[in-house]
């Protein structure tokens, strides 16, 4: 399936004919400081506020937007969005991962990707100030269940 029509219209996929089924999708993404920015939040405090929650909010605002953001992305509901956000000391990393839940005709993999982006782009917009060169680096899916593929 692509996004195409038969005049090479951009259209959204008809998806009325597959099953409805429980479909999950879960993302992941890290964010990476230097060494001395590492150590400035390791409390998840900075001058502009909980990095944390707020990274978590902003991901599941963005996991519900996603519709909106994506143009050709359907409109789905969601059941279910956990986002976790864990330190790796040794590398100065934030990870983040987000799992989503539906029970729908199409799967939740754009909504799992656009939360942990989400998620990323607010630690960096949070942090910044502390250095510019900070990295989000490797968004990627990570696991999928339902519908015809699993991953």
């Amino acid at each position: 399936m692509n996004h195409f029509n038969k005049k090479e219209n951009p259209y959204i996929v008809d998806v009325s004919k597959k099953k409805i089924t429980e479909r999950t999708a879960t993302a992941k993404g890290e964010v990476k400081f230097d060494t001395n920015s590492f150590k400035e939040i390791q409390s998840f405090k900075t001058k502009k506020g909980n990095i944390e929650k707020t990274a978590i909010i902003a991901g599941i605002l963005g996991a519900k937007e996603t519709s909106k953001l994506i143009p050709l992305c359907h409109n789905i509901p969601i059941n279910h969005i956990n986002i976790d956000i864990k330190k790796n000391i040794k590398n100065c990393l934030l990870i983040v991962e987000c799992t989503v839940k539906t029970n729908s005709n199409t799967g939740v993999e754009m909504e799992a990707l656009t939360a942990v982006s989400i998620s990323c782009l607010t630690i960096y917009d949070m942090c910044k100030y502390l250095n510019k060169k900070l990295e989000i680096q490797n968004i990627k899916l990570i696991k999928k269940t339902g519908g015809k593929s699993n991953i």
